[in-house]
């Protein structure tokens, strides 16, 4: 299991990471599991991870359910719309290749946008839900 979600997220990371639109929506590859102290709004950081059994009677498999995350301190929350939409767009045209797995299927399954408690930050929550099996 944790081999499988290990290589599902620096897949994703990879994926991510690699489409010009969003790294530009970011300027820059600002992508992390977890942020450097001196990050530059706007960022993505790779959020939590629940996998779960999806094995049949012939064959083994992880449905994974993942969540990324957008900050923006730009003002209002159209900066982290933005980065969420490419995030969406960018899950939806790059092939990602988990190391020993072969990725079923990714669907978008949510996206929420809200001010953080300190006024300043604007946070967006984006879950993605995906099934892989051993290659």
């Amino acid at each position: 299991m944790a081999t499988a979600s290990l290589a599902l997220r620096r897949a994703l990371h990879d994926g991510l990471v690699g489409h010009a639109p969003l790294v530009a929506a970011l300027g820059g590859p600002k992508i992390w599991d977890e942020p450097p102290r001196t990050a530059a709004f706007p960022y993505v950081t790779l959020g939590e991870a629940r996998v779960s059994d999806w094995s049949t009677g012939s064959s083994s498999g992880h449905e994974h359910a993942l969540t990324l995350h957008v900050w923006s301190r730009q003002g209002g929350q159209t900066e982290a719309q933005v980065v969420a939409g490419e995030i969406i767009s960018a899950l939806e045209q790059v092939s990602l290749a988990p190391l020993g797995q072969r990725l079923v299927n990714l669907r978008f399954a949510t996206a929420d946008i809200r001010r953080e408690a300190d006024g300043k930050t604007w946070h967006g929550v984006i879950r993605f839900r995906a099934v892989t099996e051993p290659a």
